[in-house]
């Protein structure tokens, strides 16, 4: 097992990643909140973007799960080859790649795209929406699997929560994989559950780091 991925186990992974448009789309803002969630005790970060990875990277001194976003629909997670090169390039020691059975833009297979990938000696997090997606990225070699992308690709229904039924299936059936549970993790009990499954860690991003998503959550619970 390589050595990044061991330092992860039972560990918290966050998420800063800001959406466009968003005040907080700013790699040094970006930047300022990884290093914030390290000295709370975070294993690593989840980044987005080739500027934001680079930058994240020369301030904190965890680990850095870098990908990048291009698009809106299908495979935009790191579609490509050529954006998971950047990401590699761009000071990212695990590159996240959508692990889905989507056709992706540049025509590669994704088992070909991981093929390469850690014949360069990169490190691959599949990013999964289904079972299915999970077969195939243990097939394909990689280093880490996730239940990332459940409940957004139709094939798997979109819970409140994390999706517990996937991650006890995939930490059952592929117990020589660490299994990361990533995607609507809210509160500390939820990162309690999924742990107690038997998780590798866990990543949580918008409960964290979204404060437009917080502020939202408690101006909802205001008296009408």
């Amino acid at each position: 097992m390589h050595p990044v991925v061991e330092s992860l186990k039972g560990g918290l992974v966050v998420s800063c990643q800001a959406y466009p448009g968003e005040p907080m789309r700013n790699p040094e803002t970006m930047a300022q909140m990884a290093r914030a969630a390290e000295l709370g005790g975070a294993v690593a970060i989840r980044c987005q973007g080739l500027s934001d990875i680079s930058l994240i990277k020369s301030r904190v001194e965890i680990p850095v799960i870098g990908l990048w976003k291009e698009g809106h629909e299908g495979v935009f997670i790191t579609p490509t080859l050529r954006h998971a090169r950047a990401c590699v390039m761009a000071g990212s020691d695990v590159v996240a790649l959508d692990a889905t059975r989507r056709p992706r833009p540049d025509g590669r297979s994704f088992a070909e795209t991981v093929r390469v990938l850690k014949d360069e000696g990169g490190v691959v997090m599949a990013d999964c929406g289904s079972f299915a997606d999970v077969e195939q990225a243990a097939e394909a070699g990689c280093d880490i699997l996730s239940t990332t992308l459940s409940g957004y690709t139709g094939e798997r229904p979109k819970t409140e929560g994390p999706d517990l039924e996937l991650l006890a299936q995939v930490i059952s059936s592929f117990p020589e994989f660490p299994v990361i549970c990533e995607g609507r993790i809210r509160t500390p009990q939820d990162v309690a559950d999924v742990m107690a499954l038997g998780a590798w860690s866990v990543v949580v991003g918008t409960s964290i780091t979204h404060p437009t998503t917080l502020t939202q959550r408690f101006a909802a619970a205001l008296p009408a």
